[in-house]
């Protein structure tokens, strides 16, 4: 279910599953020192590169990620000794799931440096002239193209014949997405004769892999919003999303009615095509019958390349699809050569990012949304406005802190923007145009739901409400049981949760089960918060009802990994709901287990399982435990059990660290569990040994420190293959 419609204003939920203050909210007012300042950084920009690339669901603006990116930057460039191997700056973005076999590239796919005005794009294009002109006495030419906010994929292409399809993924190693690319119309089965003439050969013995964008264009994703909505599924936040989560489905049937489209642009090895620039290499890729977006130019000089961001910007939203900026290349091959890469991106082109499009209004309100888990969120509420091609008339304020640093009064002119086309976002207020009577916004002392004591725990921002009874927190908690990554049960749209509870069908997640409470005949009537033509409520009909039951009723199997996730136990996400169900197997072992048997689990920390242990240790919770049981709800999971194998690195705890050239790190990973190890993210002193790869950083700096063993990739190998530790 989503949770960026215009709406229903947006909480972050963390990898835990916890709702915490977005990442632009987390600012303290208090100047932090410049190590305490990075490291948080790099946690949100972690996060948020998790929530973008992971989950398809961004929780922070483009804008907002780009400003801390820029301060990370800026950081580093006055504390050089806070620029090390795993710090977000060193990174390529990305994610690679488990869902699809993991594919390594046949070149690393890099990230891009982002210029966030004309000043700084004209401070690259000064350094990059100077660099080249100490090596060549060519002039340099650029060319520009539109950035399109689509999923980057890798395609590869073998005496011509089309092969294999990957995201990029963390950009070593993508997804593979073959039988999804597949369904995709404009993507070439066979490289056209005019494109293979200018391949080494004729193209046979050669494999090339070219590099682009999948899109979904905005005729088509105002399509798939109508039918979603129609069906009461969730709309998607932007194409961007729409396109991601159609690519990575297992059901190349889906993809296929999504009506997807590419543009390519880059290529991962030159050297077998007869080309010597990226003009030359697009034309390249017209012959070949590639989609090249029609808008590239090639642009000799700074005010060339200035007119085309402009007419760039100007042409936005005229555009069948979203572009959120223009990347600018060096043209010549043989000049990239030259300058070659940073740790995370190439030297020679650069992202020139459009400025979020702005628009001033009145806050009228400031109203509290209170989460599922008792955090209370500030809403501003303000005169509708036109923003990037949609009407926003609420936007989070994120926590008490943020109002306080932006100073914004109910009664203000306030400019907000919808940056990223993703996040309604209040960006300042206008100090000159503060009438006398604005009223500063204070935290309620009680919860406007339930009217319990509102607290703010120690070292926190957020406020919550402490009751357990809260009808807010109910609905929330019933609409995130719901959702597609707990129970997944299609159709069941919040504001029907909503309309449920408020008539007293819902009051726990066991009443979903419970013929008593709910059934077809209850479900249809349940407005859905949706008015006709004619200004009537539309109401679930017969046969939507009959859909959402059999869609209830096929939850009950999801296993015990969902079900700890659709609980809603505080900092317990999907990875950790999975990870606790596969050690423990079912409820009641779980259920049972002291704060030191959870502790243990991969990944599992002190924090967690205090949590954890909490929950179970809640009356209230047992009950709707046993009638979940009684209903049928499935809760065990298959647990790894061992083999017959020879376990001979049982007892061991490793660390992996830093970029494994043979092995992915999850490959190696599973590996030496094969064996009995345990495989943790974190050095200790009970670490037996660390395996440190290329741009190894704070743990292996740890590892030293500690004495802790330290292997390279030739000894993680040997262990590998003989399952005996190096002497």
């Amino acid at each position: 279910m989503a949770n960026t419609n215009e709406n229903q204003m947006p909480v972050q939920t963390s990898l835990f599953g916890d709702d915490v203050p977005m990442a632009a909210a987390e600012q303290s007012q208090a100047p932090l020192a410049p190590a305490q300042r990075a490291a948080q950084l790099n946690e949100q920009l972690s996060r948020a590169a998790y929530q973008y690339y992971a989950l398809d669901d961004p929780q922070m603006s483009d804008a907002a990620f780009d400003r801390l990116l820029q301060e990370l930057l800026r950081l580093e460039e006055e504390h050089p000794e806070l620029r090390t191997p795993d710090s977000y700056t060193q990174r390529v973005g990305g994610y690679v799931g488990e869902q699809f076999e993991p594919v390594r590239h046949a070149q690393r796919m890099y990230s891009m440096d982002d210029a966030m005005d004309l000043d700084e794009l004209d401070a690259w294009l000064e350094r990059t002239e100077d660099a080249l002109g100490q090596v060549s006495s060519e002039p340099v030419a650029y060319t520009c193209e539109l950035k399109i906010d689509g999923l980057g994929v890798a395609l590869t292409y073998a005496d011509g014949q089309f092969v294999r399809a990957a995201t990029r993924g963390d950009g070593t190693t993508g997804e593979l997405v073959t039988a999804n690319v597949l369904t995709i119309d404009d993507v070439p089965r066979t490289l056209a004769p005019a494109g293979m003439e200018r391949i080494a050969n004729g193209g046979f013995g050669t494999s090339v892999e070219v590099r682009g964008e999948v899109y979904m264009p905005r005729h088509s994703f105002v399509r798939l919003n109508e039918a979603n909505d129609a069906a009461g599924r969730a709309p998607f936040a932007n194409p961007r999303n729409a396109a991601a989560g159609s690519l990575r489905q297992k059901d190349s049937k889906v993809t296929a009615s999504r009506d997807l489209a590419t543009f390519v642009y880059a290529v991962a090895d030159e050297a077998p095509l007869a080309v010597s620039s990226q003009w030359e290499f697009l034309g390249w890729l017209r012959d070949c019958g590639f989609a090249v977006n029609s808008h590239a130019e090639r642009c000799e000089g700074a005010a060339a390349v200035h007119a085309f961001c402009e007419r760039a910007l100007a042409a936005r939203d005229e555009l069948d699809y979203d572009i959120d900026g223009v990347v600018v290349k060096v043209d010549s091959f043989a000049q990239q050569d030259a300058l070659g890469f940073t740790a995370r991106a190439p030297r020679w082109a650069i992202a020139f990012k459009f400025p979020p499009e702005e628009k001033r209004t009145v806050l009228r309100e400031i109203r509290i949304q209170v989460g599922r888990t008792g955090v209370l969120t500030p809403v501003a509420e303000f005169d509708p406005v036109s923003v990037a091609g949609s009407v926003i008339a609420r936007a989070t304020l994120h926590n008490m802190d943020e109002i306080q640093r932006k100073d914004v009064r109910v009664g203000d002119t306030i400019v907000v923007h919808k940056a990223g086309d993703v996040i309604p976002e209040v960006v300042e207020h206008v100090p000159e145009l503060r009438p006398a009577d604005a009223r500063p916004f204070q935290m309620p002392e009680l919860c406007p739901s339930c009217g319990s004591p509102v607290v703010r725990e120690e070292g926190e921002v957020a406020y919550r409400c402490i009751s357990i009874d809260c009808p807010a927190q109910a609905t929330e908690r019933l609409i995130h049981w719901g959702s597609r990554g707990a129970m997944d049960i299609d159709g069941l749209g919040d504001e029907i949760v909503r309309r449920m509870v408020e008539q007293g069908v819902l009051t726990d997640v066991a009443d979903f089960y419970d013929p008593d409470r709910l059934s077809m005949e209850v479900l249809a009537g349940v407005s859905t918060g949706r008015i006709n033509k004619a200004g009537r409520d539309i109401v679930v009909g017969k046969v939507v009802a009959k859909k959402i039951m059999a869609q209830v009723e096929a939850s009950k199997g999801r296993g015990l990994g969902r079900v700890l996730f659709g609980l809603g136990i505080r900092h317990v996400g999907a990875n950790v709901g999975m990870q606790l169900a596969r050690h423990f197997g079912s409820i009641d072992a779980l259920s049972t287990a002291s704060e030191e048997d959870i502790a243990v689990v991969d990944g599992i920390g002190p924090k967690i399982a205090a949590s954890v242990r909490e929950f179970f240790s809640t009356p209230q919770n047992a009950v709707v435990l046993e009638r979940l049981r009684k209903e049928g709800v499935k809760l065990t999971e298959e647990q790894a059990v061992a083999d017959d194998a020879p376990q001979p690195l049982a007892g061991l705890t490793f660390v992996l660290t830093g970029s494994l050239e043979q092995f992915t790190r999850k490959a190696a990973g599973d590996a030496l569990k094969a064996l009995g190890a345990k495989v943790t993210g974190s050095v200790s002193k009970r670490t037996s040994y660390v395996v440190a790869g290329a741009a190894a950083g704070s743990k292996l700096a740890k590892a030293q420190q500690l004495g802790v063993p330290v292997l390279d990739e030739d000894a993680l190998g040997q262990i590998l293959s003989t399952g005996e530790l190096p002497q």
